[in-house]
C-alpha cells in the first residue's frame, strides 16, 4: 500500500514538475516575443578573420575583414575617413566608417562598418566597446534598416537644416577644433536647431528610465549622465535612447511613463554639457556587444531612413562631414553620399566662398587665408529636383592659436512648410569672435541686416543667447542665407542656411 502511494505521489510530483517545466518555457517565449528584435545582424573582425553570419531572414554569408586603411588630417592627426576592405562570399567591396555614409549593397545583403579599432589610437573615451579591428551590420537586401512604423526622425524639422555632428566625425560646431590630441569621435548624431523653438519627439515607443534629474527605480546602470537636460527611454528591444541638451522636459515626461513614437518630449536647447551651440544629441546604446561594455549604436542610417519614410523627399544633398586643413593644403569636398528618390543625380555643382564653382561630386580646393569656410552643394536630379547642402572648412596657418578662429552656428525656424510672407526668425551665435556683427544676407535681394551675439564664457557656455532676427521673403523658391562674422584677430566665419519657400 504504502509503495503504491509513493508511487502516485511520484507521478504527481512528476506531472507538478512537467507543468512547470511547460509553464516556464511558456513564460519564456512570452517574455521573448515582448522583445522586438532588431533587422540587423551585427559582427566584430580582426584583419584576416573571418565567419559566417545568419542574416534575419535565415540567409548566410560569409564576411572577411581583409584590410583596414585611415585617412588622418595634418591638423591633429584626427581620422577624417577610412577604406575598410571586406569580401562578402569572396565578393570584395570598401566601406568607410561612420560619417553619413549609408550601408552598402553587395551580393545578398546590406552592410555599414560603424567603427573600427583604429579610432582608439587617439581618442579621449572608449564609446563604442569594440573588441577586435572593426564592427560590422548586416541586413537582407531590399529590407528597411529598421522595422516600418517603429522609429521615427527625433525632431520636427528639415533634413540638415543646421550645423551637425555625425557619428565618429571630430566635435567641431561650436569652438571649433583643438589641438588637442586626445579627440573626442562624436558618439551618436547632433542634430542643430532654434533654441526653444524645435519640438523633440521620441523616436520610439518605450519606457522613460529617466527624466528631469529623476531615475526609475531599479535602473542605476546609464549609458552616459543624469542631468537635467537629459531623458533616456528604453524600447522594446531593450535599446536604451539618449535625449540630450534640452532647453525644457515636459513635465508629464516622468520615469516610469511609456511613450509613443512621434511623441512630444521637450524642446531643442543648450543645457548641460553642450559646448554652448544649440542641438540634440541623439545616441543609441545597448550591451549587445562582444565585451558586453555599453556600445554605440551608430543611429545615422535609421534617423536618415526615417525622415525619407515620414517627409519624403525627392533629393537630399548631403557634403557633410566637415574638414579641416592648413593654408594652402588641399581640401577634398565630397557630395556622393546625396541620393535621389525620383531618377538618377545629374549634377553636383560647387559654388565656392571665392566665387569660383565647379562641376563633379569630389572636388578639391586650396584656401589661402584661414577661416571658417561654408561652401555650397547644389544637387540636380533627372527628374529636375533641386536640393542643397553646405561642406563646413576650418583653416589654421602656423601664426595661429587654436581659438584665433571664429566659428559660427546659425539656424533659423520654422524650416517645414513655410509659405510666402511668413515671419522666419534667424539665430546665430560666434564663437572665439569679440569683436564685430554677424552681416545677415537672405539671398533675395533685400538690404543685409546685423547682429551681435554675446561673447560666450567657454565656462558657461550654455548661458547666454543667440542673436535673432526676423525676415520673410516674398516668393516661393530655394534660397541661401549666408550670415558672416569678423573677429578681433580680422579671421571671417560664414554660416550658411537652406531655405525651402513653398508655393
Amino acid at each position: 500500500m504504502k509503495q503504491e502511494q509513493m508511487k502516485v505521489k511520484k507521478q504527481a510530483y512528476l506531472i507538478l514538475l512537467s507543468v512547470l517545466f511547460l509553464k516556464g518555457i511558456a513564460f519564456g517565449a512570452c517574455m521573448g516575443s515582448d522583445r522586438e528584435l532588431p533587422i540587423r545582424a551585427a559582427l566584430e573582425l580582426n584583419i584576416g578573420e573571418s565567419q559566417e553570419v545568419k542574416l534575419t531572414n535565415g540567409e548566410i554569408v560569409r564576411i572577411k575583414l581583409l584590410e583596414i586603411t585611415d585617412k588622418r588630417d595634418t591638423y591633429r592627426n584626427a581620422i577624417r575617413g577610412s577604406e575598410i576592405k571586406i569580401s562578402v562570399d569572396d565578393e570584395m567591396v570598401t566601406l568607410n566608417s561612420g560619417n553619413y555614409n549609408l550601408p552598402v549593397t553587395v551580393g545578398k545583403v546590406q552592410i555599414d562598418c560603424p567603427v573600427i579599432k583604429n579610432y582608439y589610437s587617439n581618442t579621449n573615451q572608449d564609446r563604442w566597446g569594440l573588441s577586435k579591428d572593426a564592427r560590422f551590420r548586416l541586413w537582407p537586401k531590399g529590407s528597411p534598416y529598421m522595422k516600418p512604423g517603429t522609429f521615427v526622425y527625433p525632431i520636427k524639422q528639415e533634413w540638415l537644416a543646421s550645423l551637425s555632428q555625425a557619428g565618429n566625425e571630430p566635435t567641431y560646431a561650436d569652438w571649433g577644433e583643438s589641438r588637442e590630441s586626445s579627440i573626442y569621435y562624436h558618439s551618436g548624431f547632433d542634430i542643430g536647431g532654434a533654441e526653444g523653438m524645435d519640438e523633440i519627439v521620441s523616436a520610439t515607443d518605450g519606457l522613460v528610465i529617466s527624466s528631469n534629474n529623476l531615475t526609475l527605480d531599479g535602473y542605476t546602470d546609464f549609458p552616459g549622465d543624469v542631468r537635467p537636460d537629459v531623458v533616456y527611454i528604453k524600447d522594446s528591444r531593450g535599446w536604451v535612447f539618449r535625449y540630450s541638451h534640452l532647453d525644457s522636459v515636459l513635465p508629464e515626461i516622468q520615469p516610469g511613463v511609456n511613450v509613443k513614437a512621434g511623441q512630444k518630449i521637450g524642446y531643442i536647447g543648450k543645457q548641460g554639457q553642450s559646448g554652448g551651440w544649440v542641438h540634440l544629441h541623439f545616441e543609441i546604446k545597448h550591451k549587445e556587444t562582444s565585451s558586453g561594455e555599453w556600445g554605440t549604436e551608430d543611429p545615422y542610417i535609421y534617423a536618415w531612413e526615417a525622415y525619407n519614410r515620414q517627409y519624403r523627399p525627392s533629393l537630399m544633398a548631403v557634403a557633410r562631414p566637415h574638414q579641416i586643413a592648413w593654408v594652402g593644403e588641399p581640401v577634398a569636398l565630397n557630395g556622393s553620399k546625396s541620393r535621389s528618390f525620383e531618377g538618377d543625380i545629374t549634377s553636383f555643382e560647387w559654388q565656392f566662398s571665392d566665387g569660383t564653382a565647379a562641376m563633379g561630386p569630389v572636388q578639391k580646393k586650396i584656401y589661402d587665408r584661414p577661416g571658417e569656410y561654408s561652401e555650397i552643394l547644389k544637387v540636380t536630379d533627372s527628374k529636375g529636383n533641386v536640393d542643397y547642402d553646405f561642406m563646413v572648412v576650418q583653416v589654421f596657418g602656423p601664426e595661429n592659436s587654436e581659438h584665433s578662429i571664429p566659428a559660427i552656428h546659425a539656424a533659423f525656424h520654422p524650416t517645414l512648410d513655410i509659405e510666402p510672407g511668413e515671419p522666419v526668425t534667424f539665430l546665430a551665435r560666434t564663437f572665439n569672435g569679440g569683436a564685430g556683427n554677424e552681416i545677415w544676407d537672405f539671398g533675395d535681394g533685400s538690404p543685409t541686416v546685423e547682429t551681435q551675439s554675446e561673447p560666450v564664457n567657454r565656462k558657461a557656455s550654455s548661458k547666454g543667447e543667440f542673436a535673432k532676427t526676423i525676415h520673410s521673403f516674398s516668393k516661393a523658391g530655394h534660397y541661401i542665407v549666408r550670415v558672416k562674422r569678423e573677429n578681433e584677430y580680422g579671421y571671417t566665419a560664414t554660416g550658411l542656411l537652406h531655405v525651402v519657400v513653398d508655393k
